[in-house]
């Protein structure tokens, strides 16, 4: 018979028990070491009945498939399909797709975010533990969600969505607190009761010492409250008529070479702010476009803060919300599939996003708490790549369990696993 393949080998079927995601269990085993299937069940609303699912059983695969690549509740089946996986984590029953759905809605108007919400608290006070800081960097920003949802609203991006904000811890890149909002709310409303809730959500010990945000969150009752707190902070300014006063008031003299411009800085203070801050300016030039409405020769940057450091190491530091906020933001969206949301509801969709959240800090504890320092910043992507999907065989020998690796990741599988342990009992 004439060989109708382009390279030279066979298909057959096996009776193996093999998962393609014998990485992924470890983040599993890491989940179950934390207690975190506990407290799921112990925080979100119960089944209504004996017969129904509890919160874990559908939590659980949710944060797994989210970590494993799937971008809808679709994705579910290919862990349901996965019997080797399940075979070793405690997956015993996974509701269908439409299950999952209809949880979601009901968990949005009964109370499933305000339990989300006490699991992540309980997630971030065994992470933070014994990490030796006990004051850390909020950032928080907002980001558009694309949803063509007849319930969307339309965002000042000009397309329908939402607009959630997030509050990520620098240190350790941890999500502190996110608000799912509708998509016509404006970036700047509520953050200094955002920021409150982030302070309310750290453990027990910790705090706030430093606040990074973008001009949304210049505003008079958010500088107050860090200076009445002790909070350091560096907010991007609106380029409004005060401000542009102030810059105008600056000397000549007092303009230093920086970069591809120049810097400075001024003292400041809004009608309604108690004290006056620092002003640091960067001026470049500005090449305008035949699209341009004013002919504007240059470009201002401006950053208020209390912080006593330059200038140049104050917008260092400021700038470093770029990789410590926004592109984490990304990967929340991109990485853990944040951006798109599976229900018409916008009360359900809050709920998978906050699922999400745990996705991402579970992933982000696992890292930092397992694996040595050269993976620590990789994004998910890469560890999907290099560590979820490697395959593994399940055997059953002496009334025991055997997941079975190639021998060049056994190593590393064990060495986790260690760590899994260590982390756990700590």
């Amino acid at each position: 018979m004439i060989r109708q393949t382009i390279l030279p080998f066979k298909v057959e079927m096996t009776r193996d028990l093999i998962t393609p995601h014998a990485g992924l269990a470890l983040l599993g085993e890491f989940a179950v070491g934390l207690g975190f299937l506990q407290s799921v069940d112990r925080y979100l609303p119960k089944p209504g009945s004996g017969a129904g699912y509890n919160p874990s059983e559908y939590i659980f695969p949710l944060i797994l498939i989210l970590n494993g690549g799937g971008r809808s509740l679709e994705d579910t089946r290919q862990i349901r399909a996965d019997d080797g996986l399940k075979e070793i984590l405690p997956l015993k029953k996974i509701p269908s797709s439409d299950a999952f759905g209809d949880w979601l809605r009901s968990m949005g108007i009964n109370g499933g975010l305000y339990g989300l919400e006490k699991v992540n608290r309980s997630l971030l006070k065994r992470g933070m533990k014994h990490d030796g800081v006990k004051g850390y960097t909020l950032d928080i920003d907002a980001t558009g969600i694309v949803a063509e949802k007849q319930s969307a609203k339309m965002t000042y991006k000009g397309f329908k969505g939402y607009m959630p904000i997030v509050g990520h811890i620098a240190e350790n890149g941890l999500v502190l607190g996110d608000e799912f909002r509708e998509g016509n709310e404006a970036p700047a409303a509520r953050n200094l009761e955002f920021i409150k809730y982030c302070e309310r959500q750290m453990p027990k010990g910790k705090g706030i010492k430093a606040l990074r945000a973008d001009s949304a969150t210049y505003q008079a009752d958010i500088i107050n409250y860090c200076e009445s707190e002790g909070i350091e902070f560096a907010i991007g300014a609106d380029l409004d008529e005060a401000v542009l006063n102030a810059i105008k008031a600056i000397p000549d003299k007092d303009w230093k070479t920086y970069k591809n411009g120049y810097i400075a800085d001024t003292v400041h203070s809004m009608n309604k702010t108690k004290e006056a801050f620092r002003l640091i300016v960067i001026r470049r030039p500005y090449q305008s476009t035949i699209f341009s409405e004013q002919d504007v020769s240059v470009k201002y940057t401006v950053i208020a803060t209390n912080k006593i450091e330059s200038s140049e190491e104050v917008v260092t530091w400021y700038n470093q919300r770029g990789d410590c906020s926004e592109n984490r933001i990304k990967e929340l969206k991109i990485g853990f599939g944040m951006e798109r949301m599976p229900c018409g509801q916008f009360e359900a969709n809050a709920v998978f996003f906050r699922i999400g959240i745990l996705a991402y800090n579970l992933f982000r504890l696992f890292i930092l708490k397992t694996l040595s320092t050269a993976w620590h910043r990789h994004q998910v992507q890469t560890v999907r790549w290099r560590l979820y999907q490697i395959a593994g065989k399940i055997v059953f020998h002496g009334g025991q369990v055997f997941l079975k690796v190639r021998r060049h990741f056994s190593q590393l599988f064990a060495d986790i696993r260690l760590r899994i342990w260590e982390f756990s009992t700590a």
